[in-house]
């Protein structure tokens, strides 16, 4: 049985540690796996839940974290090397970036056969100045000569890796979209949305719309209170705005909705224009509840937040970057904009608040979603691959 040392970045929630989770759980017994991951950030929710429900038991490395510390990056390579010594595993697969420089790194100084990263997302624009991205680009070039290879999540992010930025080749990389248990979106959406809606205080009228994800710079939540500040000024319609999940761009955030001088809560009670809901464990109830499910990102791998929108047969506004528009059928289960075109993004959203029939036949043709992203086509996927990787190197 060949052994898989699967090492993740961190535990926190987000489309690697499911993924990770289930590769980890469904792949046995065919392959024997150990989980390894870093510490979620304190700005961050936990996905330890996760783990728990799978029965999973990973080994977490305190010193592998987010952001670059020469000290703990040291002791954290030094730990996967010596779970690599007492593991032996056949295969080391990486996950996202901070695993993928230690890990392969690891894998390749002890002698590993098959070594094959996933970036689920890459920080080759808009992240950083130009010298840190030509840095980071340089390091995930010469990681990739390491690598035995490489996963691109959707078609356009292998465009950009192999085309774009020139990170590694076109016989090197693979295509392998992301899997999730999404029966949870289309099960019980009535009495979720009843139960959501009386939860957060959201009359039958009123238009609930939500933007889901980490509250950093990355995900544009500025932009998106610009399109609100517009909104209000272009509409009369009951509209409500949702802010839901967490992170350190938080109080930066609210100090931007005061300059605009919108009205905000973080109060469940109270009703206002936006709130902030922090973490929903439950997204499946969210989903359900809400009428329209935003993304304002500048960069993006796969967004796991707009599968599960059209899992919830939830119409789109969204930017067009990275692997959306590998998900999202453009005019047929959302309405995509340039990033920072705020006036398209605005009239996009006002044609779905004012037009209900366009939000029900965007809601229909959200059921492709299903079968391309389920997490059985993600471990058949990864298996196969495994397979045909393994077998012409061991």
């Amino acid at each position: 049985m060949p052994k898989v040392l699967r090492i993740i970045n961190r535990f926190n929630l987000g489309g690697p540690t499911y993924n990770a989770a289930y590769l980890t759980k469904y792949m046995a017994p065919e392959f024997e796996t150990l989980l390894v991951g870093g510490m979620h950030d304190p700005s961050e929710k936990s996905s330890e839940f996760i783990l728990n429900e799978l029965g999973l038991k990973p080994v977490i490395i305190p010193e592998m974290r987010r952001e670059i510390n020469f000290k703990n990056d040291r002791i954290a390579y030094k730990k996967i090397k010596k779970i690599i010594e007492e593991f032996k595993p056949d295969i080391v697969h990486t996950h996202a970036s901070k695993a993928g420089a230690l890990g392969r790194l690891a894998a390749h100084k002890m002698g590993v056969k098959v070594i094959i990263h996933t970036f689920h997302g890459h920080v080759f624009h808009s992240y950083f100045g130009r010298l840190k991205t030509e840095f980071y680009k340089f390091i995930e070039r010469r990681l990739a000569k390491k690598s035995s290879k490489i996963i691109a999540i959707s078609e356009i992010q292998k465009q950009e890796l192999v085309d774009k930025y020139k990170i590694c080749t076109e016989e090197q990389t693979e295509v392998i979209p992301l899997g999730f248990d999404l029966s949870r979106f289309q099960t019980d959406q009535q009495e979720k949305r009843t139960n959501f809606r009386n939860e957060w205080n959201i009359n039958k009228d009123e238009i609930a719309i939500g933007i889901i994800g980490r509250l950093v710079p990355i995900k544009d939540h500025h932009f998106f209170i610009d399109v609100i500040h517009e909104i209000t000024l272009k509409n009369n319609k009951e509209v409500r705005f949702f802010i839901i999940g967490d992170g350190e761009y938080k109080e930066n955030i609210v100090n931007y909705i005061k300059e605009k001088n919108l009205s905000y809560t973080q109060e469940k009670g109270q009703k206002s224009l936006i709130t902030f809901t922090s973490w929903i464990k439950n997204i499946d109830v969210a989903n359900a509840g809400l009428d329209i499910i935003c993304l304002c990102s500048k960069n993006e791998g796969t967004p796991v937040s707009l599968i599960e929108a059209q899992s919830s047969q939830k119409p789109i506004v969204s930017t067009k970057v990275g692997g959306i528009e590998n998900i999202v059928i453009e005019d047929k289960s959302g309405l995509l904009s340039d990033s920072g075109d705020l006036d398209s993004f605005v009239n996009n959203l006002n044609l779905l608040i004012n037009d209900s029939n366009l939000r029900k036949n965007l809601s229909k043709n959200g059921k492709h979603i299903y079968d391309k992203y389920h997490m059985n086509r993600l471990v058949n996927d990864m298996t196969s691959f495994y397979n045909r990787t393994s077998f012409n190197r061991l």
